[in-house]
C-alpha cells in the first residue's frame, strides 16, 4: 500500500504537521492496514455534514479511550478544496491521526481519476495490497458505523495483531 504514495509526502494532521516522506515511514503507517481515502472539500455542504460522522467512526476505531487496541486503519484526506486555506480550515477539527497530501501535490487529482470518484464526499476503502474493497463507503459508514470495519478487515485478510504487545507493533 505504501507504493501508492511512493516518492510522495503524507502529512500528519497534528500541530507539528509531521511529514512521512521515506519508504520506511510510509510502510509503518500503511502496511497491513485498511486504507481509507476520503475525498472531500470544506466548501461542500454534503462533506460538511458527513465529516462529523467519519470523524466519530475513525475515533471509535483508533482511540484507546474507546477500544483496547487501535484498529489497523489509516485515513488519508484527499482534499478537493479550491484553496489551501479551505483545506487547513476543514482539517482543523479532524482527528490528529489523519493524514493528508500537500495541497500542491497533483496526486490529489490523480487519485480521484484513478478511483473514479464522481461525487463528494467519497470514501474509497483499499486492502493492504491496494485492491479496492469499496469505491464509496460513505453511505455504509453513515448507516453501519464502526461495525463495517470488521467486514472490511475480514474481506481484506488483514492480520489481527491484537495478540502482540504494544511495543511489538
Amino acid at each position: 500500500m505504501a507504493s501508492l504514495f511512493s516518492g510522495r509526502v503524507l502529512i500528519r494532521n497534528n500541530s507539528a504537521q509531521d511529514e512521512l516522506d521515506t519508504e520506511a515511514e510510509l510502510s509503518r503507517w500503511l502496511e497491513n492496514r485498511l486504507l481509507l481515502l476520503f475525498f472531500g472539500a470544506g466548501s461542500c455542504p454534503r462533506c460538511q455534514a458527513f465529516a462529523p460522522v467519519l470523524r466519530d467512526f475513525f475515533v471509535r476505531l483508533t482511540d484507546e479511550f474507546y477500544v483496547l487496541r487501535a484498529a489497523q486503519l489509516t485515513l488519508v484526506y484527499v482534499s478537493q478544496d479550491p484553496t489551501e486555506e479551505q483545506q487547513d480550515l476543514f482539517l482543523r477539527d479532524m482527528p490528529k491521526k489523519w493524514f493528508f497530501l500537500p495541497f500542491k501535490d497533483d496526486l490529489r487529482r490523480d487519485l480521484g481519476r484513478r478511483f473514479s470518484v464522481e461525487r463528494l464526499p467519497a470514501v474509497v476503502v483499499l486492502t493492504p495490497g491496494g485492491d479496492v474493497l469499496t469505491r464509496d463507503a460513505a453511505e455504509e459508514i453513515g448507516r453501519r458505523g464502526p461495525a463495517c470495519f470488521a467486514s472490511w478487515r475480514e474481506a481484506a485478510d488483514v492480520l489481527d495483531r491484537s495478540f502482540l504487545q504494544p511495543e511489538d507493533l
